[in-house]
Order: structure tokens, then sequence, then C-alpha cells
């Protein structure tokens, strides 16, 4: 027989009013979006980027829209202990800390060598990138992780994974392809770091889940950046929905994941991708 009991009023799963969040590569072409979704939706923000200058106009753009607190965080995550006191300065400086969403990647010091081929890839090109876009996101995982056990009261940790964290990249795509006027491909760095992310997530997941701290990735399809005609093209020909992503499509999995929509979901990798994943 049907439950007496009164049903729950859903309207309010999504909002974060009260809840602090860090966000890492903050100033970035996602990041931003990131920002503005979380702010919108009432959670106070810790902006954090080794670009001061670009989190610093960030906050001013959404101060002026949010009443929650908006801090701004320098900082290299290729550096441990910055990356210890980042985290214990948000937590400080907020309240707590309830999400932390870890999006921080880098191009490193040359998009030549980035884009180079991977049979001439250069060892510190893979070490400039792996520094930050996994060991970083590793040193953050780890000190979130540890403020949240200490404060007793779970959180939400998301990374900024890739859909080349799950699959090859079809070479194809990438014939006659340029970014900013330079051909282009999937660097072996890039598939390699954002595949660890996934592994650590699935690892902390499981580590922290009986501690109320939820461990999640979003792995969003390739979003438009600057890219020419010819990848546009390509790429979206393997897409089932026809196109490419556009930045403001993938903050949605952010909100869901960091909001109480999600109290039972941890471990997973959500892929924001047109259905690229389903072919």
């Amino acid at each position: 027989m049907p439950s007496s009991a009164p049903l729950p009023d859903y309207t309010g799963l999504f909002d974060l009013s009260g809840k602090s969040a860090v966000v890492t590569g903050a100033g970035g072409i996602l990041g931003r979006h990131f920002s503005a979704a979380l702010a919108s939706h009432g959670a106070a923000l810790a902006l954090v980027d080794i670009d001061g200058a670009a989190i610093e106009d960030l906050a001013r753009a959404l101060a002026g829209r949010h009443k929650a607190p908006i801090i701004t965080l320098p900082c290299d995550l290729s550096e441990p202990a910055a990356v210890e006191d980042m985290i214990g300065s948000a937590a400080a400086s907020l309240g707590g800390l309830d999400i932390v969403h870890n999006n921080a990647a880098t191009k490193g010091e040359s998009l030549e060598a980035m884009f180079a081929p991977a049979e001439s890839y250069a060892p510190e090109t893979w070490r400039q990138h792996m520094a930050v876009n996994l060991d970083g996101a590793f040193h953050v995982m780890r000190a979130a992780g540890a403020l949240m056990l200490e404060q007793g009261r779970g959180g939400s940790i998301i990374s900024t994974a890739s859909i080349y964290g799950l699959l090859g990249a079809d070479q194809r795509i990438y014939e006659g392809s340029n970014y900013m006027g330079m051909q282009i491909n999937t660097p072996p760095s890039y598939a390699a770091a954002k595949a660890g992310l996934i592994g650590l997530t699935r690892y902390f997941a499981a580590r922290w889940g009986g501690q109320g701290i939820r461990v999640n990735a979003i792995a969003p399809g390739g979003v438009e950046s600057g890219q020419n005609q010819t990848f546009t093209e390509r790429y979206s020909a393997r897409v089932p929905m026809g196109r490419m992503a556009r930045a403001e499509e993938i903050v949605g999995a952010l909100v869901w994941l960091a909001s109480d929509a999600s109290t039972y979901v941890t471990g997973q990798v959500i892929s924001v991708d047109g259905g690229l994943t389903a072919w």
C-alpha cells in the first residue's frame, strides 16, 4: 500500500546557500563558468588560480551579482605545501569547506611543445603538465579530504576529467585541425592525466564514502574555444548531437554533483559529451 507520509519538497535540492566551495583553475575558460554557476546557487567561493589577476577580475564580476563571500587565493598547485596552505586558508576564511572542484590544468610553457608528436614528446613537457594536471589534483584531493575528515560533516569533491580519460583520441579528427593558428592533437600527457584523475576519483570515493565525502568526476566532450572549422566539423561528425559543447552546457553536472541532489552518488564519471561515448 502507498505510504501515508507526506512527500518531501524538492525545490531546494540544488540550493548551495550556506556551503563553501573551492574552484581551482577558476580563471580559465571553463573555470569562470563553473565558478559563476556555484555562486549563482548560493555558495561562498574561494577562487584559485596561478594567475592572480584573472581571479581578481572574476571575483569583481561575480561580487556584483551574488551576496555570498568570494575570496581569491593565487596558488601553484604543483607545490604540495602551497596547496595545503590554500585549502586551510579557504576553510578559515569561509567557515569550513563543503565543495572542492578540482578543475585546474596547464598547457605548460609552450603550445608548440604541448602539441608535439607523441613519438618525440619531450620529457620536460610531460613533467610540466603532470605536475599540475595530475600531481596537483592529487595534492588538492588529499588536502581537501583530510580537512573534510577533520570537520566531520562530509563534503563533495569533483574533478574535471575528459572524454580522453575514457577514450583514445580519433587521430582522423586532427588532420588539418588548428587551434590559435597551430596544428593540434591530443597530447599524451593530457590523456594520461585525465585517466589518472578518474582513477583517483574512484580510489578516494571508495576510501572516504563511509565518512560522507563523495568524490566524482565530470568528463566534458569537446568545447568550442577557438578551434578552426575543420576541427569543429570533423569532431561534430563523431557526436550523436552533431556539434561541440558550449562552455555553459557543462556547469549543470557540476552543480548537481556539488548539491544535495546527488547525495547517493560517488565514484562516478559523468560524461557531458553530446552522446560521443554512446557510440
